[in-house]
């Protein structure tokens, strides 16, 4: 039997517009490992960046971080095993019945996403530990919470699970798929590969839902 940990970061918003400031996707990444070797080698270069005098967070932001700081830890993450897994949902293909509601459109995109996911990396005896960013308010963060567990009852084929919702700032490997999650909203927002190409042999699955569809809601 072994635990494996699932810890989860989105890029994209809940504008279904093309207004200023809405993405183009929503992207769900995970980052799956079954110890926590990168995340604390994240927590001890955060203490050596410190040490040498370079300013950093509470925690690592790759949106927030410098260009010096980003290289260093995308340096450090090629050096740990892991696998990421992408889910893209390109937010004009959605039918507005799947975008009724913010938790309908999470769940959906989490629906899909563990689907495929979850049986290539646990069997029936193994365990289960999914790890999201908490985002939003108390109430939203209970609705994305509620819709994961309901995901993972519904399609992880494991003995036990258990869902949390954890600031980045607690959690190391939150960080890590930050981190992964921002190479990856580069590539398909901006078409920019240089992040994207330094992780790309750890991504297992890269799956863009709707890449088949034609139709255009808005």
């Amino acid at each position: 039997m072994a635990r494996i940990g699932i810890f989860a970061d989105e890029s994209g918003n809940f504008d279904f517009s093309r207004g200023p400031g809405a993405s183009r996707y929503f992207i769900l990444t995970t980052v799956a490992c079954a110890d926590y070797g990168v995340g604390d080698a994240l927590i001890r270069l955060r203490r050596e960046i410190a040490w040498q005098g370079h300013g950093v967070n509470s925690e690592f932001h790759a949106t927030e971080d410098s260009l010096e700081v980003r290289g260093r830890v995308f340096r450090l993450l090629c050096e740990h095993e892991f696998r990421i897994d992408v889910t893209i949902l390109e937010k004009a293909k959605a039918a507005p019945c799947t975008r009724a509601s913010e938790d309908a459109f999470y769940q959906h995109a989490w629906q899909h996403h563990l689907a495929h996911v979850a049986p290539q990396i646990v069997s029936p005896t193994d365990e289960l530990f999914v790890v999201g960013a908490s985002l939003g308010t108390k109430k939203k963060r209970a609705l994305m919470h509620r819709a994961v567990r309901d995901v993972v009852d519904a399609v992880a084929p494991c003995a036990e699970y258990r869902t949390v919702s954890w600031s980045a700032d607690s959690e190391p490997c939150l960080q890590v798929a930050d981190y992964c999650c921002w190479a990856l909203r580069r590539k398909w927002e901006l078409c920019n590969l240089a992040e994207y190409n330094l992780i790309a042999r750890k991504i297992v699955t890269e799956v863009d839902l709707w890449a088949g569809e034609t139709e255009l809601y808005y």
